[in-house]
């Protein structure tokens, strides 16, 4: 419903930038304040600097948690100017918020800490069945982010304290239904108007240029046309898909895998059985557990004296009124189908016994065993394609772990070449050519890989020609790549990008053509009204745009309503000029009361979150928070 909160609404961009769930106080504080003391300073909070070096690391982690999410996403989007700010912003605001609770003395339990990591999906995960950390696993999994558990459980800690700084004012705020009504009406108020539109499209079809205002547009333009260094490379890529191509299985390793585990490729096995069961659940009052277990007991003493008697046992005294009435029986089934107890216990027996008493959080079981249907074992000529993928895929394994140690030393040991250490792995050279310090669009697998293409162009690649280190790109990957041609990046000749020089030239002048004609209507419009050419009036609002650029309808709601009707004009960039007349003003129709309390819900949480980023802004003061990059000008411009 609230679809028409636009980018430019500053109030929305200060609650989108408070919802913002900190992403770099748990892998970037405690990490980065070491080693970069040489790096230039590009923000200080409460006297303490954060550091280009942070920065970049900051950027990259975060452009490597947003790729596997956008796969399609242009890399250039994620390493743009806004972008990177946007990233400073950031990582300012964690730091803001970390002094402030070291200030504040904000701590946190080990209690609530628990707490906190027991609701982490990523660790729940790796619980075992009784409900205990698999720690092997903990480890493993903070070791890929390059992380201790110590550091990690500090970091959390420090995340923890920093959310509570904000947290007194988020959970107080408060908006008057008599407030929110006047906003919200003001807000969604809605406007008759005439647009004029002078488009730049339209006049930039009736501009020539000639080779001298290519010329000079390109002279005066030489950043718009730099070309990227580029670089050609060839890479190994040792990856267990690769060794397990080349091996060789001897009949005799087959038939020894065949002999060990037949059975368990051939099928699984199935059991049938009936039982008694005497209801008494795990949450029973012992008491009553005591008795059930008791019947039962008595029931398993008539059985020894009569075996054959458990069909009319069980339809007289089972409990499970599913199976009961056929006797008890639960027909076939296999492992993973029962409750522990129960299956542990049905496994374990021959074909006709009866069990003991089998305690289960159900109450307690008597079982027959009546049947048991093994799997039909197949031959191993049938088997054989499925045991030689098996077979290579864990020697592929094996010899993957034992080949990586030998392929990272060799490419650093020979770093001059690639091609001895293939010969001596059996490894395709393979080549790319044209890549860039960002991936392409599209691209997939290594030559996406951030940090491989970071390897590339370091100064040891470019200026050295050495191989680069051999670089995790995940799921048992590793590559190793050298420059075999490089170009710096350098300034395009006017030859080259003549086209796009000419579309530049014409977008540009054909703008200007654009917002000097439509200044000048606008002036002519308001001195005599009545000459006014304009199309038939549309009602918009902010919830209706009427397929209207945003600014346009922006404009017309911030025009003074005390004179209308009221010419405004609206410089739309490179897109052009357009005229607004705004004719009267319109009331909303009332909305339904569901959608009435809807509102004034959401204008509640704004009205909170202006006044949390309000108290954030004051922080920031207070600490003497200082940004010293300059902000892009796309954002300078949105912001207004």
């Amino acid at each position: 419903m609230f679809d028409f909160i636009r980018k430019h609404t500053k109030v929305t961009m200060g609650f989108l930038f408070l919802l913002i769930v900190p992403s770099f106080l748990l892998l970037g504080m405690n990490r980065n304040n070491q080693g970069n003391e040489s790096s230039a300073t590009v923000a200080k909070v409460d006297g303490q600097k954060i550091t280009q070096a942070q920065w970049d690391q900051a950027h990259m982690r975060e452009v490597e948690r947003l790729r596997p999410s956008m796969p399609s996403i242009d890399p250039k989007l994620l390493d743009s100017p806004e972008a990177r700010y946007a990233t400073l912003e950031r990582l300012v605001r964690d730091r803001v918020l970390f002094a402030a609770s070291n200030k504040f003395g904000l701590g946190v339990s080990d209690q609530r800490l628990a707490r906190e990591l027991m609701q982490n999906a990523d660790i729940a995960s790796l619980r075992n069945p009784d409900g205990s950390l698999d720690k092997v696993r903990y480890n493993q999994l903070l070791a890929a982010q390059g992380l201790s558990p110590e550091m990690f459980e500090a970091n959390v800690r420090a995340d923890l304290s920093s959310r509570q700084v904000l947290a007194g004012v988020a959970g107080s705020g408060f908006a008057s239904t008599a407030t929110a009504n006047v906003a919200l009406g003001a807000y969604f108020e809605k406007r008759d108007i005439q647009v004029a539109m002078f488009s730049t499209p339209a006049y930039s079809a009736k501009l020539t240029a000639t080779d001298a205002d290519l010329e000079q547009f390109y002279k005066a333009n030489e950043a718009l046309f730099q070309a990227p260094e580029q670089a050609d490379i060839e890479y190994l890529l040792l990856d267990v898909a690769t060794i397990e191509k080349g091996l060789n299985v001897s009949d005799a390793d087959l038939r020894a895998y065949y002999d060990q585990n037949a059975l368990r490729m051939s099928g699984t096995e199935e059991r049938r059985a009936s039982h008694i069961l005497i209801n008494a659940p795990k949450s029973a009052p012992a008491a009553e557990r005591e008795a059930a277990k008791a019947k039962a007991t008595e029931i398993l003493a008539q059985l020894k004296k009569s075996p054959d008697q458990f069909a009319e046992l069980a339809r007289k005294n089972s409990q499970d009124t599913g199976s009961a009435a056929a006797g008890g029986d639960l027909d076939f089934f296999s492992r993973g189908a029962m409750v522990k107890p129960f299956e542990d216990a049905a496994f374990a027996m021959k074909k006709g016994e009866i069990s003991d008493v089998v305690e289960s959080d159900f109450g307690y079981h008597i079982i027959r065993l009546t049947d048991i249907k093994a799997p039909k074992i197949r031959s191993f000529e049938e088997m054989k394609p499925e045991i030689l993928a098996d077979v290579k895929k864990q020697q592929a394994q094996t010899r993957f772990s034992e080949v990586a140690e030998s392929f990272t030393n060799s490419v650093y040991e020979q770093s001059d070449s690639l091609k001895p250490i293939a010969e001596r792995l059996k490894l395709d050279i393979r080549t790319a050519t044209g890549l860039t310090r960002t991936a392409r669009p599209g691209a997939t697998g290594a030559l996406a890989n951030t940090k491989l293409l970071n390897a590339i162009f370091s100064p040891d690649a470019i200026e050295k020609k050495r191989n680069t280190a051999a670089i995790d790109v995940g799921s048992s990957q590793l590559v190793s790549a050298r420059i075999t041609r490089y170009a710096p990046a350098h300034t395009q000749s006017l030859a080259e990008v003549k086209d796009n020089v000419r579309q530049r030239w014409l977008a540009q002048r054909g703008a200007e053509t654009a917002r000097k004609d439509g200044a000048d209507k606008l002036a002519a419009w308001k001195a005599a009204p009545a000459s006014a050419t304009l199309p038939a009036a549309v009602v918009v609002s902010r919830s209706d745009l009427q397929q209207l650029a945003p600014q346009v309808v922006d404009a017309a709601l911030r025009a003074d309503a005390t004179s209308l009707p009221i010419f405004v004009g609206v410089d739309m960039g490179a897109q052009g000029y357009a005229i607004v007349k705004v004719n009267k003003m319109e009331q909303r129709d009332p909305p339904t009361a569901a959608i009435a309390a809807q509102e004034r819900n959401q204008y509640a949480q704004w009205w909170t979150s202006a006044e949390s980023l309000a108290y954030y802004n004051v922080l920031k003061e207070r600490l003497n928070t200082q940004i010293l990059v300059a902000k892009p000008v796309s954002i300078q411009a949105n912001a207004r």
